[in-house]
């Protein structure tokens, strides 16, 4: 009975296939008191890592592309939010692996974490929206593609006419073809 074991293992892949597009579509991971989530071309990092504030915030976080090295030389954002979880986004993150590196404000390093964005950023939408016209010299139905580009209907009458034509000379072809194999018959 080998028929369980094969089904089972190609249940548990089919189950593994359906989950890797939802592992791959909002990544999280968390190291030492930073957490990073990935959601398109956004990355965000939360943390409950810089609870006192000085005058000038909770601190800022840093994110670094692969060929970057020093917190400073990456896009740097300032932590917002309260005593208890502070938190930094970017958005229009290029497509690659990336460092994510939380400093507080006291200059102590909450955590830095790597995280992989796989989807490129939107195109922005330009604000101007262009007007379209239609002009009166476009056909009324189009360019019927196939036949030679027409877009005129000559009717029935002409559709009987090339149907005589047809039949008439599939009749022609054939007589002449039949008086072909036998000569003697007119």
């Amino acid at each position: 009975m080998r028929t369980v074991p094969l089904l089972l293992r190609s249940g548990l892949t089919v189950a593994a296939i359906s989950v890797l597009p939802l592992a791959l579509t909002a990544q999280t991971a968390s190291a030492a008191g930073i957490s990073v989530s990935t959601s398109g071309s956004t990355v965000s990092v939360t943390t409950s890592a810089c609870p006192t504030s000085s005058g000038s915030g909770y601190g800022s976080a840093s994110l670094l592309n692969s060929s970057q090295r020093a917190f400073n030389d990456g896009r740097v954002v300032t932590l917002s939010g309260t005593s208890t979880s502070q938190s930094a986004v970017w958005s229009d993150v290029p497509v690659g692996t990336h460092t994510v590196t939380v400093r507080c404000a006291n200059g102590s390093t909450a955590g830095s974490q790597a995280v992989i964005v796989s989807t490129a950023p939107t195109p922005t939408v330009p604000t101007s929206t262009p007007t379209i016209s239609a002009t009166a010299s476009a056909p009324s139905r189009g360019v019927m593609g196939g036949l030679g580009g027409a877009a005129r209907d000559y009717g029935t009458v002409t559709l009987v006419a090339g149907g005589a034509l047809v039949a008439i000379g599939v009749v022609a072809a054939a007589w002449v073809l039949r008086r072909r194999a036998k000569p003697h018959r007119l």
